[in-house]
């Protein structure tokens, strides 16, 4: 039988990474931050001179970079040993994964390492086509969304916190452009799988969206995924 596996899709700020993490610690799951590949593909391809629209130099540096995720603590990532934590959480990084998003021949190559992730017991998946393409069979299905406004607003407090430059307005059209790209794209467009629990961030913290997770995951899954908290 496989691990089972929680999918937490949704656009820029909805919160997902931080409740996929938190909840993934909780339960004592893997996690996978499929938005962290796609930006580390990105920043490596542009590092190699690749365009991010070229199908077969995206494949190609997809199946060969390495990567190490957790090495240096929650949330980093390093690519060929280096750490490229803080340079794929830029606005550019975003635009980078977004771009590289859409190129069919980049997001199979990362489907087979997508999948590696399901491990026992079990697993946290945290991107945009988790619950619709690469785990269609999970278990359990979320769906995080907000208001443009309020996901620019987090989105901001998070680089400022980081020490990353960012100007509000900025940000805010960046969102919406990408949610209008990520939302029209061919391949693998960001919506809701037709079974996924759909949850409103707007007006929620991050405490009250968790405990709504919680509950679902308790009802899904049932007592025995709790063995590890």
């Amino acid at each position: 039988m496989q691990p089972p596996v929680i999918t937490i899709d949704g656009p820029s700020g909805s919160g997902k990474g931080e409740i996929s993490a938190r909840l993934a610690r909780e339960l004592g799951f893997a996690l996978l931050d499929s938005g962290a590949l796609y930006r580390t593909l990105g920043l490596a391809a542009s590092r190699a001179g690749v365009a991010l629209d070229d199908p077969d130099g995206l494949a190609r540096i997809a199946g060969s970079m390495r990567l190490e995720f957790g090495h240096a603590g929650p949330g980093s990532v390093h690519l060929d040993g280096d750490d490229v934590s803080l340079a794929i959480r830029t606005d550019e990084g975003s635009l980078m994964a977004s771009r590289v998003g859409e190129v069919a021949a980049a997001r199979d190559a990362l489907h087979q390492r997508q999948l590696q992730f399901r491990q026992p017991p079990g697993l946290v998946a945290d991107g945009r086509d988790m619950g619709t393409v690469v785990f269609p069979d999970a278990e359990v299905k979320i769906f995080l969304t907000a208001s443009a406004e309020e996901r620019a607003k987090r989105r901001h407090k998070q680089l400022i916190g980081k020490g990353i430059d960012a100007i509000l307005p900025d940000l805010l059209r960046d969102l919406l452009e990408r949610d209008e790209r990520d939302s029209q794209r061919a391949v693998s467009p960001l919506k809701p799988a037709a079974d996924a629990k759909v949850l409103d961030t707007t007006e929620l913290s991050i405490e009250q969206v968790m405990e709504q997770v919680y509950d679902l995951v308790q009802q899904k899954l049932g007592e025995k995924v709790f063995r590890n908290t």
